[in-house]
């Protein structure tokens, strides 16, 4: 019976170190997944507090811009 014993305590220890590198990469994946969740977070409220500046100055620009073709074809 001892034999037994002996290889069945082996087959444990090997076991036992396979699931270490598992349980390393498991943890980094969840680490890295979990700063890539904030991250994105973080952008999105950004994103939405921010005005958008850009959007104001294009319709100013285009209201002149239309002005200046009209008088332009008067003078003709």
């Amino acid at each position: 019976m001892s034999k037994i014993d002996e290889v069945l305590e082996l087959l444990k220890q090997k076991e036992r170190e396979s699931e270490k590198p598992k349980n390393v990469i498991l943890w980094a994946l969840a680490i890295v997944g979990a700063v890539a969740a904030v991250a994105g977070i973080a952008y999105a409220v950004y994103r939405f507090v921010t005005p958008d500046y850009l959007e104001d100055f294009e319709d100013d620009f285009d209201d002149d811009f239309d002005d200046y073709f009209e008088d332009e074809d008067e003078d003709k």
